[in-house]
């Protein structure tokens, strides 16, 4: 039997990763609105120069405890776009 470990931050975001997954997106303007505020890369990967030497910065978005949330309703609102045969589906 495994034992769980107690993580506040898995604790205290779970709630917010629940609504995030289960937003109803009813209209073609939440949609693009969503797909408009919510990037579809991880924008915080860099690459550095720093006295001479290059230092890249790997994407973090996998240690956001509510990236997986917002992907989710990035894919809702992209398949609410397809659906209705939007032509200016954002990507």
């Amino acid at each position: 039997m495994k034992t769980r470990i107690f993580n506040p931050i898995v604790f205290l975001f779970t709630p917010v990763n629940y609504v995030l997954e289960n937003f109803p997106i009813r209209s073609v303007w939440w949609a693009r609105l969503i797909c408009k505020l919510i990037p579809s890369h991880c924008p915080f990967e860099r690459e550095v120069k720093l006295m001479g030497k290059q230092l890249h910065i790997p994407p973090l978005c996998k240690l956001n405890p509510v990236y997986n949330g917002l992907v989710t309703l990035k894919f809702h609102s992209l398949e609410l776009l397809e659906r209705n045969d939007t032509t200016r589906i954002c990507i």
